[in-house]
């Protein structure tokens, strides 16, 4: 039988250094319920009979226990407290991957979420009368320079501002919109059924792949609130279709004295501003893909020019922000937007309002080209992504355990953003000498970080246009511990 009692005692066990280590780190009750859990585990192991490792089969004594359940201790306790919420290499060149957090937040957006999280700062406070301000006014300034909008208003996020948008200007009346826009969008989240949480009516007009101008002009009634255009964010219809322009909408709505809004969804004021400072003066034809997207991708600016009254769109897409809904347009039209009572169940905190701001200012200066994540990994070429992926596939092929070949390839923005466009690069295909494509895709989501790749036929294959420049080595050195 075991002996039990060459057990230390949880004081015992606590008086020892690295313990106390422990508890500095991790808290002292936390410490003390790990001791006792890894103290049993211990003594089941002992009465099973079982090896312990490290140790053999030799007698073990108190000081050789109290070292097997403080090695223990650690690694126990930092699976308690590892936050669900962890950081990741993203290598499947999806660059607004909806399940890893979508747009990577810019320096100046962070720095401005420090800024305003370990500060008191003016949310609603007004300097100039020295009394309570409005939150809802922040990014408005800069929402407006960008996007030709006369006021802005910020909700926490694209679905929340479309419902926003209905319940305040079109509750228990119609909101016209075609049969081909009706779409679902992630999550199982459907525009009829956003519609009627709003209060809205719904009214179909047209068929699903084709709607005419004379649609929505033969359904307006005196019931009419709105005419609501939907951007098919995440998918095409091609083939025998037809859609009127945003003039023709604009027109039917002014004649027949009707409020015409849009929900774009992805939030591209990028291509809006190609022709100013935001790409930093790059040719958009020295990327591969980029102007096609960026012309196919309907822009904010747009819409605004055309006289779309309201327009709500992301800012976690392609505008490479935080998650928000973001709601632009005509002044009298969103300040009903804003007076509204579910104003408030859906605005944004400090933080959101200054990695806006932050991520804004950005495309303001003309600094989003080197700047703003998402539009870095949109504006990388292809021989700038391969001269990157051949310096980790000369380290890999050095150590013997992989296979590599630098191939074509493509990347996607994502986020149901520029369905069917996408943006060529080259991949780092990897074939590792005793493990099979699933097992090293699984190996790569155990490194710390992990990695998060996908498989191409008979390989894992990396795409480094989503992956950080300073993320290389870190690559390479999880790579290299795979065996």
């Amino acid at each position: 039988m075991s002996d039990y009692r060459v057990l230390p005692s949880v004081e015992q066990l606590r008086q020892r250094p690295g313990v106390q280590a422990l508890v500095r780190q991790f808290g002292h009750g936390a410490v003390v319920e790990a001791i006792r859990a890894e103290t049993d585990a211990l003594r089941q192991q002992m009465g099973a009979g079982t090896t312990v490792p490290g140790l053999g089969a030799a007698p073990m004594g108190r000081d050789a226990a109290a070292e097997v359940i403080e090695a223990r201790l650690a690694a126990r306790l930092r699976e308690i407290f590892r936050s669900s919420l962890r950081t990741v290499i993203n290598a499947t060149g999806v660059i607004v991957h909806t399940n890893l957090g979508r747009a990577p937040l810019s320096p100046a957006a962070l720095a401005a979420v420090t800024c305003a999280g370990q500060r008191y700062i003016t949310l609603e406070y007004d300097l100039e009368r020295g009394a309570r301000g409005h939150r809802d006014e922040h990014a408005e300034p800069l929402l407006c320079r960008l996007t030709g909008a006369e006021s802005a208003v910020v909700v926490n996020n694209c679905a929340a501002a479309t419902m926003l948008m209905m319940a305040a200007l079109a509750s228990g009346r119609e909101v016209i919109v075609s049969r081909g826009e009706l779409v679902e969008i992630g999550g199982g989240f459907r525009v009829p059924e956003v519609m009627a949480q709003s209060g809205a009516i719904l009214r179909e007009v047209g068929t699903t792949n084709r709607t005419r101008a004379s649609d929505y002009a033969a359904a307006i009634s005196d019931r009419t609130a709105l005419i609501l255009r939907v951007h098919r964010s995440n998918f095409t219809i091609e083939g025998f279709t037809e859609q009127p322009s945003l003039e023709e909408l604009v027109a039917i709505g002014r004649e027949r004295g009707v409020t015409v809004v849009e929900d774009l969804g992805s939030g591209n004021i990028l291509g809006g501003l190609a022709g100013a400072t935001a790409l930093g003066g790059l040719r958009l034809d020295e990327v591969p893909g980029l102007e096609a997207l960026l012309r196919r991708e309907p822009t904010v600016q747009a819409s605004i020019s055309a006289g779309i009254d309201v327009v709500c769109f992301s800012g976690d897409k392609f505008l490479g922000g935080p998650q928000t809904g973001i709601i632009v347009g005509r002044r009298d039209r969103v300040q009903l937007v804003r007076r509204h009572p579910l104003m408030r169940a859906l605005r944004v905190d400090k933080l959101t309002y200054a990695a806006l701001a932050g991520t804004l200012t950005e495309y303001a200066a003309g600094r989003a080209r080197e700047s703003i994540p998402v539009v870095v990994m949109l504006a990388r070429t292809p021989a700038q992504i391969e001269g990157r992926a051949r310096r980790l596939a000369d380290a890999l092929r050095a150590s013997g355990d992989y296979d590599t070949e630098i191939i074509d390839g493509r990347s996607t923005v994502g986020g149901g953003t520029s369905p069917g466009l996408t943006l060529p690069t080259r991949l780092l295909a990897l074939t590792h000498r005793s493990l099979s494509p699933d097992s090293l895709e699984s190996a790569l989501r155990r490194l710390d970080p992990p990695v998060i790749a996908r498989i191409d036929g008979a390989r894992v294959v990396l795409d480094l246009r989503t992956v950080f420049e300073d993320e290389d080595d870190v690559l390479i050195g999880g790579l290299l511990t795979i065996r």
